[in-house]
């Protein structure tokens, strides 16, 4: 897995491109805060859950219907505590695609057992067939020395350094759409 940086700062660079207005930093925490959650499930390994069992790391809380559920939950609590944020179909489509690209990003690693996309429907563990980004390891000593920058460098090269340039052709786009755009979209920021 990428470390929970680097889900992070992807999840802002999906927020640059899908997510404006006046509460986007707001939505863009919230969105990488969606990014990091499933990394949660390692509290597996403490009840003793095998690796490749649908609830151990990398099953379910990695799936396509985990991002999917976990976007409408957000998506719901937003909508109620922040009702001028953007519609509730551009939010959904944020938090999903910023909790799906955890499993898209550990899916692009030389480690591990691979992602179950369609749990729970299926515990099929799959890889993308390019792995360039160097597996993170699960405890923070592992960052310590050697190990920890070749995996640093790894993720700021195929994971910061792409997600940066998709953050600024986000603003960029933001700024080149003119006013009326914005204002006849009943006063909303898209």
């Amino acid at each position: 897995m990428p470390s929970v940086f680097s889900h992070a700062i992807a999840a802002v660079a999906i927020g640059g491109v899908t997510i404006g207005g006046r509460s986007r930093a707001t939505l863009w925490a919230l969105g990488a805060i969606c990014a990091i959650v499933p990394d949660l499930d390692v509290v597996s390994f403490f009840f003793g859950l095998p690796y490749g069992h649908m609830l151990g790391h990398r099953g379910l809380s990695h799936s396509l219907f985990f991002a999917a559920v976990l976007a409408w939950v957000v998506t719901a609590i937003v909508r109620r505590k922040l009702p001028a944020s953007p519609s509730a179909m551009r939010l959904w489509v944020f938090f999903f695609l910023a909790t799906a690209s955890h499993g898209f990003l550990d899916s692009m690693t030389n480690g591990g057992l691979g992602v179950a996309f369609f749990a729970p429907f299926s515990n099929i563990r799959y890889f993308l067939r390019w792995r360039p980004i160097v597996v993170s390891p699960i405890s923070v000593y592992g960052f310590v020395g050697r190990r920890g920058l070749i995996v640093m460098w790894s993720e700021l090269g195929w994971v910061w350094l792409p997600a940066a340039l998709i953050f600024l052709a986000g603003l960029a786009l933001r700024r080149s759409t003119p006013r009326e755009a914005v204002e006849t979209n009943g006063g909303r920021s898209s």
